[in-house]
């Protein structure tokens, strides 16, 4: 019976002195390029499940758009809206009221409206604004 071999990965000098380098890097003077806010078009929506807190898990929903500046697809699951005139931002959260249907005051229900759709399905194509939200992420604009 042979002795099986044992691989040791062995760095070269090259690899070693590559990642001492990363490992100095400091920090830099230039901000990260976000994507600007600007009309996107809605290629597909999922419902995605969402682990809130330990042993709670909510539906969102999430768009997988085509954004003028990239060309891989974004994906976006949040919204900016008005609610009791003041600007609110929001996850796109799909719960259903006591009729089975989406609460007409969620922010899902007013992404929605905004866009003149009755369901979630008929985003697909829809070319929608988005803007910034406070943390900088893209967001739908509703408002």
């Amino acid at each position: 019976m042979e002795k099986e071999e044992e691989k040791t990965e062995v760095k070269t000098n090259k690899e070693i002195e590559e990642e001492k380098s990363e490992l100095d890097t400091g920090i830099g003077t230039k901000e990260v390029v976000a994507l600007k806010p600007g009309t996107v078009k809605i290629s597909s929506v999922t419902l995605e499940d969402v682990q809130v807190k330990p042993g709670e898990v909510l539906k969102k929903a999430v768009c997988l758009c085509k954004h003028p500046d990239r060309e891989e697809m974004v994906s976006i699951s949040t919204v900016r809206y008005l609610q009791a005139a003041k600007l609110k931002t929001s996850g796109l959260w799909f719960k259903l009221d006591e009729d089975k249907m989406i609460p007409k005051n969620s922010a899902l229900a007013a992404f929605l409206k905004h866009n003149k759709v009755e369901t979630i399905r008929e985003l697909n194509d829809k070319e929608v604004e988005t803007v910034l939200d406070d943390k900088e992420y893209l967001a739908f604009k509703a408002y």
